[in-house]
Order: C-alpha cells, then structure tokens, then sequence
C-alpha cells in the first residue's frame, strides 16, 4: 500500500464506493475525500476511524505504508529508521507501541503531528 489518501481510495474503488457515498457516510465533503486521496490533505484521528468503519477495515491499514523488504527480510525503511535512532530507542518504541489499543496508537500519532507541525509554524 502507500500513503493513507492512496490506501482510501484504494479500498474505496474494492468496495466499488463512490467519492460522493464515501463523503455521505463519514460526513465530509466530496472535495475534501479528493484531498485525501490525492495527498493534499491528511484526515485526523476521528476521520481516519470513521472511514475505517465505513470501509470495514482496521485504521492501522488505512495508515499502512509500501512494504519494501531488505536484504535481510526486514522493510527497509523500518531498518532505516532503526539506524537512525539506535537500537535501544526502537526497542522502548516498540516495547511501549505494543500494548497500545488501536485508538490509542492513534491518538498518539495524532498528538505527535501536532507536536511537529505546531512547532514548525511556531518557528517559521
């Protein structure tokens, strides 16, 4: 899969869903379901767990990256990022991101765009 608009629209065509049947149920404008799945807007915790109802699939799918493996067997941009901030603080991430419920994976995903965006229109 790619990015969340990607993976929308993507399982709103298998579910042969109209833009417009899609926007009705979770409550959104037409326009705004185009900017998701063209990538000019990201939908928020709350929308993104709507959709997922809507589209009788798991968030965590709509949020699901392109898997590409390494040689190793392992996504490459999971070892990547794993290089990029050590071993040891993956594993806490994921020790602490395993006993998350789906909805509070979300929100912390959620409270940390905020937490990056907010400071970067706070500097610029």
């Amino acid at each position: 899969m790619g990015s969340i608009g990607e993976n929308i629209k993507v399982y709103r065509e298998q579910r042969n869903m109209t833009k417009q049947e899609l926007a009705l149920k979770v409550r959104v404008g037409t326009g705004t379901i185009e900017k998701y799945e063209n990538g000019e807007q990201t939908p928020d915790v709350q929308t993104i767990l709507k959709i997922s109802t809507v589209l009788d699939i798991p968030a965590s799918e709509l949020m699901e990256q392109e898997n590409t493996e390494s040689t190793f067997g392992i996504d490459s941009e999971i070892e990547s990022l794993i290089k990029e901030i050590g071993i040891k603080r993956s594993k806490l991430i994921l020790r602490k991101a395993k006993e998350f419920s789906e909805e509070d994976f979300l929100r912390v995903m959620q409270m940390l765009y905020e937490i990056k965006y907010n400071d970067e229109n706070n500097l610029g």
